[in-house]
């Protein structure tokens, strides 16, 4: 397969150009030092509470907007489970899926059925990153689509009036919001310093509908994604998240991928 060909596979991801990003203003989160947080452990554990319960996902997750230059509209469907296992597919409007991808904890591999190519292996950030144009590896892609975060240090928390709460998760920042007085506390957003920022809304049963990702800084990709079809804790085969070689799709390497794949340059 030529170089001219795999390009013509991204025609059927980028299933519709559009004639301008997302566009919408990002939430305004807070700044500045806050005050010390008293309740931020409870704060933290009513937020997390439903996303700490998954474990494992399926969904389906319309997305549009833009990833390094290129304009978008797609559908994956998408099934995750803990702790590092998920499978994507790209689903085109009628055939063979664009691409698959496939990982379980360090390794990935993809498979591109309409061009007949199969990258084998790879760490899941860099195929993900070819792919999408986002550097995502599986648990934090589990933690995007499930608005959740892996240890917020609750003891160094800071408040922001009555209905902001912000604490640091490692090489993150971790913004909990309550709507309302006795509401329920959300994760509103993440930021991941040098990479990312992510915005949740539309919660349902705990977990969240809309994600919209941006990178840090901006200017290399504004993702919203729209998530329906979400079913937790249904049982996933562990088949799902591996397929076996059948000799058929001739190998392509992560660097062809980044160059020529769905979402590669030009």
């Amino acid at each position: 397969m030529t170089r001219t060909g795999l390009r013509l596979s991204k025609a059927a991801l980028l299933s519709s150009v559009l004639t301008a990003s997302c566009g919408a203003p990002l939430m305004k989160l807070p700044t500045g030092p806050g005050t010390p947080a008293t309740d931020a452990a409870a704060v933290v554990t009513e937020a997390l509470a439903a996303c700490r319960a998954v474990r494992t996902i399926t969904l389906e997750i319309s997305v549009h907007g833009t990833a390094h230059g290129h304009r978008l509209r797609g559908r994956l469907t998408a099934g995750l489970a803990a702790p590092a296992s998920a499978r994507l597919e790209a689903v085109a409007p009628f055939g063979e899926p664009v691409f698959v991808f496939v990982a379980m904890n360090d390794d990935a591999s993809l498979l591109l059925p309409r061009d007949r190519r199969v990258l084998e292996h790879g760490k899941p950030i860099d195929v993900l990153e070819a792919v999408s144009g986002v550097p995502l590896d599986v648990s934090a892609l589990r933690s995007l689509l499930t608005g959740c975060a892996n240890m917020p240090d609750a003891s160094d928390a800071v408040a922001f009036g009555a209905d902001w709460r912000v604490a640091p998760d490692g090489s993150d920042e971790v913004y909990f919001r309550r709507s309302a007085e006795n509401g329920p506390w959300r994760v509103a957003a993440t930021s991941r310093r040098g990479a990312w920022r992510s915005e949740y809304s539309m919660y349902s049963a705990g977990l969240p509908r809309a994600v919209r990702l941006v990178s840090q800084p901006p200017g290399r990709f504004d993702l919203q994604m729209d998530l329906s079809q979400v079913d937790v804790n249904v049982a996933i085969g562990a088949e799902a998240f591996r397929f076996e070689p059948t000799g058929a799709a001739a190998p392509i390497t992560l660097e062809e991928l980044r160059q020529s794949g769905p979402l590669g340059e030009k």
